[in-house]
């Protein structure tokens, strides 16, 4: 039992800390309500004069997450291969091929959700038949073109 003694203080200090962070919160936070100006979002001291137009898509989430996968990476990485430097050798290279492989399915599935395809979607017109001659008279018609009318 002595061996869990330092976690279950830890975790007995964590939930003291956290009790006691909202009690001073509660007692030393302004009573008052906030005014409007102090709800109203600020950027730049502009004062937005209408709502934005739509909330952020969740490809702008997908984006972070992209992100955190590649910068966990690194900071997970590079310190495993530094201090493992002299004792890797094949097993240490088959671990950061498979590490690697976790990171770049990863984010072959936040593509394949969209995560960098920004804006709305694009749909393709079907492209117009190619123009002849009878196919501009057609779609003009007769004598309407921009040289109908004049004397030759």
């Amino acid at each position: 039992m002595s061996d869990y003694l330092p976690i279950v203080v830890l975790f007995v200090l964590g939930v003291l800390f956290a009790g006691l962070s909202f009690l001073a919160s509660g007692l030393l936070a302004p009573r008052k309500r906030p005014t409007a100006a102090k709800l109203a979002p600020y950027e730049c001291g502009i004062v937005p004069d209408r709502e934005p137009p739509q909330r952020f898509p969740v490809r702008f989430y997908l984006v972070a997450m992209i992100f955190i996968i590649f910068d966990i990476e690194i900071v997970f990485l590079y310190p495993w291969a530094v201090v493992f430097r002299s004792d890797l050798h094949t097993f240490g290279l088959i671990e950061v091929l498979v590490f690697a492989a976790a990171v770049f399915f990863s984010f072959l599935y936040l593509v394949s959700n969209g995560a960098l395809n920004w804006g709305p979607a694009k749909h393709l017109r079907p492209a117009m038949p190619e123009r002849t001659t009878e196919s501009t008279i057609a779609r003009v018609g007769p004598g309407q073109g921009p040289g109908a009318g004049q004397a030759a």
